[in-house]
């Protein structure tokens, strides 16, 4: 994917305070070239602005787009339920650990379908959009599989390492 201007990935926060738990996701859609809008919209602050965006984000370029949200956590289904571009929800742990607002994205009615992913869980969500986007972009799968290898060598090095570890007797590897 050549640098570009226009997004083909949206991450939508209902709240700038938000922006610490996506950080590993807009890490990501960087990392991977993958180019990216990040908004602030609110499903019960700023409606109007929720609607146009979500009605139009197809026609716009979007192929993917990250909601998340706290709390109610309504915002990824408002979206979801105006677009047929797929929604992948990140609940936020703001109150009750996050699970109100994971049991508010998972629980979607049958016919408005939302992927989610873990609390806090934004790496997740960036990755999910990038297998979605690599089905039809070789060189983005390539920059995929290259970093799901990066992970297999992290383990192969932290064995290596723990192979070196003599501090116990009764570690027998």
């Amino acid at each position: 994917m050549a640098a570009t201007n226009k997004p083909i990935v949206s991450v939508i926060m209902g709240s700038t305070s938000d922006l610490p738990v996506m950080k590993k996701a807009l890490d990501l859609l960087e990392q991977m070239e993958v180019p990216f809008e990040l908004l602030a919209l609110s499903a019960h602050r700023t409606p109007e602005e929720v609607t146009d965006f979500a009605t139009h984000a197809e026609e716009r370029g979007i192929r993917v787009i990250i909601a998340a949200a706290g709390m109610a956590a309504h915002l990824c289904g408002v979206i979801a339920a105006q677009t047929t571009v797929p929604v992948i929800g990140v609940p936020i742990a703001s109150t009750l650990s996050g699970m109100d607002a994971l049991l508010s994205i998972v629980q979607m009615p049958g016919g408005i379908p939302v992927a989610t992913v873990g609390i806090n869980g934004s790496l997740n969500a960036a990755l999910l959009a990038v297998q979605i986007l690599a089905v039809a972009d070789a060189d983005l799968a390539e920059r995929y599989r290259g970093y799901k290898e990066g992970l297999k060598q992290k383990i192969v090095k932290a064995n290596a390492d723990l192979a070196e570890v003599k501090d116990y007797k009764y570690k027998t590897n």
